[in-house]
């Protein structure tokens, strides 16, 4: 049968990538991260939602829930601004992650610390993923990553202090 070899239209002109080569799905980040963050604020609003406003834990959970809050935002406008679609999974989150809160806050403070502190272990070792396989491809999105997975790491070290350990 001849030749099946693909052959580009411009002699000169390179695949954006070829087999070996590193590739990272920017958009999959964006929607993924952009999902986690809404999945964060449900899960704190739930927790929220049985705390008492008064308790040592609610004030921590608010402040936590807030830098959330900001994450979701950022990951909001990057995503319009490179028109990528949210999860088609964003109502189970939705639910979800109040349920977890809630369901959390409900066994007690503590346990709900120990939610966070699984949680934000997760949140820092996909980030760290994340970072590397971007390397300097995207300097925007790996900023925006590295600040937000410095606060993480922040909400797990508080939680843990806050009692975490203690269940």
């Amino acid at each position: 049968m001849g030749d099946v070899t693909p052959t580009l239209s411009n002699s000169t002109a390179r695949p954006s990538w070829r087999p070996g080569d590193r590739r990272s799905d920017r958009a999959s980040m964006l929607r993924v991260n952009q999902a986690g963050e809404y999945g964060a604020t449900r899960i704190y609003a739930g927790q929220l939602a049985v705390l008492r406003g008064s308790s040592p834990a609610a004030h921590l959970v608010a402040h936590m829930a807030s830098q959330e809050d900001r994450h979701l935002a950022r990951f909001n406008v990057l995503m319009a601004e490179r028109r990528v679609r949210p999860t088609l999974l964003q109502p189970l989150w939705h639910v979800g992650g109040y349920a977890l809160g809630a369901v959390t806050a409900l066994i007690g403070e503590k346990a709900a610390m120990a939610c966070t502190v699984a949680v934000e272990t997760e949140i820092d070792l996909h980030y760290a993923e994340q970072l590397e396989q971007l390397g300097e491809d995207d300097p925007e999105m790996s900023a925006d990553i590295r600040e937000f997975q410095a606060e993480e790491v922040e909400h797990r070290e508080i939680a843990s202090k806050a009692g975490a350990a203690e269940t």
